[in-house]
């Protein structure tokens, strides 16, 4: 992984394979526009897709057309691993990822996607925030570490879990595998809730479900409804127990080659987009929900006797088992932030 990587190799490979999107950051005066690369692994019907693509007309507008972000969706450029890698190489210079994966490449970013964490939404967009005392402290980390940046990150959603039949309490999952985002915190908080952890890359999902690899998995109902999991699975339980930002990252020489002007021009765009995708979210959880109601699933809270406490019990318990000597003193500043 990019972590095991020295700072001096890293600059060998962005010197060779990297060398594009650095130059590309040169102001007006030395080429007449800016072309960078955004690579990530969701459909461009999803906010989380379409995020990019705002972000991209967002920062061609607040540039007056200096930076072109060229969107590559849905894994053309890689799986969730290699694209952290990537951007840490400086091979692509934006994408997006999940704070754990982010931990692959400076692990205490991983704590932000600690299950059952924050108090609420507005406390989650409070922490992520760039200019929180913790993203900060993070941001610092992970620029040191790997070389990447955080510019933005937006509500993704409450993380729930889908399977093959109803789910009541975690004795429903007993050897029942479940699809895991491949890093540490997600196959915890899988196990926590009582099920077999099974990692598998976003890109391979849809096809583990249809082949039985897995029997479930877990995500915001946004990308359950747009990528039509429904047709493969039967079951929608309102887990809700990881409540994500969405944390979209830079190369960091192609953030020091930009001027003033690009970099405020960056700043802009990112908190367009943050605000927009975030308000889309939080407007059609709902309406989404009934929309795979409508769509044949059926769909499981703790109205209708999801043991929404044994769930929670579970997952804190096997958190702090694993996490909470590493993450404990993170964990204190985030509680503080209001």
């Amino acid at each position: 992984m990019t972590n095991t990587l020295t700072r001096l190799g890293r600059r060998s490979v962005l010197a060779l394979g990297g060398a594009a999107a650095v130059s590309a950051a040169l102001p007006m005066r030395a080429r007449a526009q800016t072309v960078l690369r955004y690579g990530h692994n969701n459909e461009p019907a999803s906010v989380a897709g379409a995020q990019a693509d705002w972000f991209a007309e967002a920062l061609g507008a607040s540039s007056n057309g200096d930076i072109k972000v060229d969107v590559y969706p849905a894994s053309q450029l890689g799986k969730l691993q290699e694209l952290a890698e990537a951007v840490s190489l400086g091979t692509i210079a934006f994408s997006h990822n999940t704070a754990g994966a982010l931990g692959s490449l400076y692990e205490p970013f991983a704590a932000l996607d600690t299950p059952y964490l924050y108090r609420d939404i507005d406390h989650l967009m409070a922490v992520t925030d760039v200019n929180s005392p913790v993203m900060q402290e993070l941001n610092e980390g992970l620029i040191a570490a790997a070389n990447v940046r955080v510019i933005y990150a937006h509500y993704f959603g409450r993380r729930n879990l889908t399977c093959n039949k109803a789910v009541m309490s975690p004795e429903d999952l007993a050897g029942v595998k479940i699809r895991a985002v491949p890093f540490p915190i997600y196959t915890t908080a899988v196990e926590g809730m009582g099920a077999v952890a099974v990692p598998v890359d976003w890109s391979e999902v849809p096809t583990a479900l249809a082949t039985g690899v897995v029997q479930g998995q877990e995500n915001p109902v946004n990308v359950v409804l747009k990528v039509k999991l429904y047709e493969v699975q039967s079951h929608l339980m309102l887990t809700g127990h990881m409540s994500n930002a969405e944390v979209v990252v830079m190369n960091e020489d192609v953030w020091q080659g930009m001027s003033d002007e690009q970099k405020t021009a960056v700043e802009q765009a990112a908190s367009e987009t943050r605000e927009k995708a975030t308000k889309a979210i939080l407007d059609n959880e709902e309406a989404e929900t009934q929309e795979l109601r409508d769509a044949g699933m059926t769909v499981i809270g703790e109205e209708d006797g999801l043991d929404l406490a044994a769930f929670r019990e579970g997952v804190n318990k096997l958190v702090q088992e694993r996490f909470g000597e590493k993450y404990g003193a993170l964990y204190e500043k985030i509680a503080a932030i209001s």
